[in-house]
């Protein structure tokens, strides 16, 4: 195990009960979509590389229904040892929404080599990693209603921003990773899709400077930079019976700031 690792907490196993593993689930998007999983009567399974008083909270309310780790996303060995743990307690993989990114905002003439590394570890292949070592649990499990994945893009992949390339080829990574996967795995009953967030009111936008602020809330239709909860409720749709003919898509949530 790794020095943060520990088992899944023991509780009787009702294979009815989807388990969802979610990367990234301390703060912001990523703690919010565990809530919502939450919420809804699945089983949670998360990691982040450093973890929250928020998370720690949560996992005191759902003793045996939500499990949390300190992991890193680009440790491959990690997260396969935390994938095989879930399994191996709770007994299956249901969904699986690759959420942790980490970013480095500057004009590419100015990034260095060790934040394009910690962008293309965390953000592309170490949600690669994650996906596969969910895929190997789905694929071998006792069916169910089928599995699904989610892998949180962003709206720059598709537009662009300054500042931002080496991020932006992460995302659009993740995207043509996404759909090529789907044709993968559609046959196996297995719906695979991304979601592209604009703007929120996270941690990360609250560094926007003023003026940046209100050029963004300005060039979007409705007025506002995105909640976390609007993300949410795409993955969580996306991730339910309710999304049981898509695939291969990508939904962007921006408030028509795209467009």
């Amino acid at each position: 195990m790794t020095p943060h690792s520990r088992p899944v907490p023991s509780a009787p196993v009702d294979h009815m009960v989807p388990t969802a593993i979610v990367s990234g689930g301390s703060r912001g998007l990523g703690l919010a979509v565990v809530e919502r999983l939450l919420e809804r009567g699945d089983r949670v399974a998360t990691f982040s590389r450093v973890g929250s008083t928020a998370l720690d909270r949560l996992v005191a309310r759902h003793p045996g229904r939500l499990h949390a780790e300190r992991c890193d996303a680009g440790d491959a060995v990690a997260v396969r040892g935390f994938v095989d743990r879930v399994a191996a307690e709770w007994g299956r993989v249901d969904h699986c929404i690759a959420n942790a990114a980490v970013a480095s905002a500057g004009v590419v003439a100015m990034v260095s080599d060790d934040e394009i590394d910690a962008m293309l570890t965390v953000n592309l292949r170490g949600a690669i990693v994650l996906v596969r070592e969910a895929v190997r649990q789905m694929l071998v499990q006792p069916p169910g209603d089928g599995g699904s994945i989610v892998v949180v893009s962003s709206v720059v992949a598709a537009r662009g921003s300054r500042g931002l390339a080496v991020y932006a080829a992460t995302k659009a990574g993740l995207e043509g990773f996404a759909r090529s996967l789907a044709r993968e795995l559609g046959p196996r009953g297995i719906r695979v899709n991304a979601v592209a967030p604009g703007f929120m009111e996270t941690d990360l936008s609250s560094s926007l400077a003023d003026d940046d602020r209100a050029r963004i809330v300005r060039r979007t239709p409705l007025g506002r930079l995105g909640d976390p909860a609007d993300a949410v409720a795409a993955i969580e749709f996306l991730t339910s019976p309710r999304a049981a003919f898509i695939t291969a898509q990508t939904l962007t949530v921006d408030g028509g700031g795209a467009s």
